[in-house]
């Protein structure tokens, strides 16, 4: 089976690898997109060091925003392990992430073995429409403020609890403050994928009030797993989340400026390599931009210099990857080794580069 071209022509691996090792040197403004497990991330953030590039997320609006709010206002997190253990109040804060469903039903039907009382009550914050009436067989009680969004119904929500008045009603408040009241340790399950950086951090104010009065908590689900890892790996390696650029030769984070899909839009990028493990997705086009993508294909991708195919961490082959069940890192068995991981990939580029190779600018 084919694994690497150069334009449409099927090549050698190591051949795709050294022109692609070509077009990262002659590069003066490289960027990297990434979708990958944590070995294939520290790939990346070697080869983005060895030619001065900048590292982003595959579609990482939501996993920046929740990078973004955890580095400059905190928050207080517990793990989905003390969450199922000890809460005997969820609180949903916007769309439950379709990805993490499977973990919220058992959330929903669990009894915490370590607090009074018996099941759990459950609310969610947000818009009416698509709203889930029940999970788990349980009843979902929802809480939404008409003619605004998240953020406002969050705000006057917040506001109701402190004693404050709105000017808007908030459907079931009683109910939710009579809740809150019984409860012994609320948690609030939050991701990124629609909330903004203001609701996230409305969310945190809003616990912190909580926490004059009695414990409560916040858990993260995050919009995606893979992202949320990068962002960890990227964390420990570098000291920043990623949107880190090595433009300068050390590590600069600046979540508007290292933005890919800015940089492409904008003419500012002049090499992007697309790393895509899990596929399903085609590369963004961008003009005057040359294109290296390394992904799960069966085919050269469409305007790619250079296209060489990985496997998908976890099914094609061993993998570290960030866990929202036990809210760390977990390694995966493959089903098959069929397919190269894309840390190894990576590291045959690194291998063409010249030595002592530097940013060209």
């Amino acid at each position: 089976m084919a694994v690497a071209w150069i334009g449409n022509r099927e090549v050698p691996l190591a051949r795709a690898a050294k022109k692609a090792a070509e077009l990262l040197v002659s590069s003066r403004c490289p960027v990297f997109s990434l979708d990958t497990d944590v070995h294939g991330t520290r790939a990346a953030l070697a080869l983005a060091a060895r030619v001065g590039a900048s590292c982003d997320y595959v579609n990482g609006e939501a996993a920046a925003r929740e990078a973004a709010v955890i580095a400059a206002s905190g928050g207080m997190f517990i793990l989905p392990g003390e969450a199922r253990r000890r809460a005997d109040m969820i609180v949903f804060v916007g769309e439950i992430p379709e990805s993490h469903r499977a973990y919220v039903e058992e959330l929903a039907i669990s009894v915490p073995d370590l607090a009074t009382g018996g099941k759990r009550g459950l609310f969610l914050i947000g818009a009416d429409r698509g709203a889930p009436k029940r999970l788990g067989g349980r009843e979902v009680t929802l809480l939404s403020c008409e003619g605004t969004d998240l953020a406002g119904t969050l705000a006057a929500v917040r506001a109701l609890c402190a004693g404050r008045k709105v000017t808007a009603e908030v459907t079931n408040i009683d109910g939710f403050k009579g809740a809150l009241a019984e409860a012994g340790f609320p948690v609030f399950l939050f991701g990124g994928g629609e909330a903004d950086g203001l609701t996230l951090e409305m969310l945190q104010g809003l616990v912190s009030d909580i926490n004059r009065r009695k414990r409560a908590s916040t858990l993260h689900l995050p919009a995606s797993e893979k992202a949320w890892g990068a962002a960890l790996t990227s964390t420990w390696t570098t000291g920043f989340p990623l949107r880190t650029g090595f433009s300068r030769g050390y590590p600069e984070h600046d979540p508007w400026r290292w933005n890919a899909g800015r940089m492409l839009d904008a003419g500012e990028a002049d090499l992007h390599l697309w790393l895509s493990a899990t596929g399903g997705e085609a590369p963004p086009a961008a003009a005057g931009a040359s294109l290296i993508a390394v992904a799960k294909t069966a085919r050269p991708a469409v305007g790619a210099d250079v296209t060489i195919a990985v496997g998908d961490p976890g099914l094609d082959h061993d993998a570290v990857s960030y866990s929202v069940r036990t809210g760390t890192l977990a390694a995966v068995a493959a089903r098959s080794s069929s397919q190269l991981p894309a840390a190894a990939v990576l590291r045959a580029i690194i291998a063409h580069l010249p030595e002592g190779a530097e940013a060209p600018c």
